[in-house]
């Protein structure tokens, strides 16, 4: 997996205008502790939203992740998905 570089998608993932590859990106960084502490509900919560728009592998997977998390996890990655989409 390759770094992720906040620097310069500054316009990649604001609001609306988010790309399915960059919020992909991020979930992966969250799901496997790259660069930053895992994460599992932050790892759904992107993954989650790069689904949404468009992007079948983070479907592929949230629902592998999803396996490994418990219920209340999972509620809660989704409430701060649909949080984040909502202010958007």
């Amino acid at each position: 997996m390759a770094r992720f570089d906040f620097q310069g998608t500054g316009s990649a993932t604001a609001g609306g205008n988010a790309q399915p590859d960059v919020l992909l990106q991020l979930g992966m960084m969250y799901a496997t502790g790259r660069d930053c502490d895992m994460d599992l509900v932050a790892a759904h919560k992107w993954l989650n939203i790069a689904a949404i728009k468009g992007s079948d592998r983070a479907a592929e997977m949230r629902s592998e992740l999803a396996a490994n998390m418990s219920k209340a996890d999972i509620a809660r990655a989704l409430r701060e998905a649909r949080e984040w989409m909502t202010m958007q």
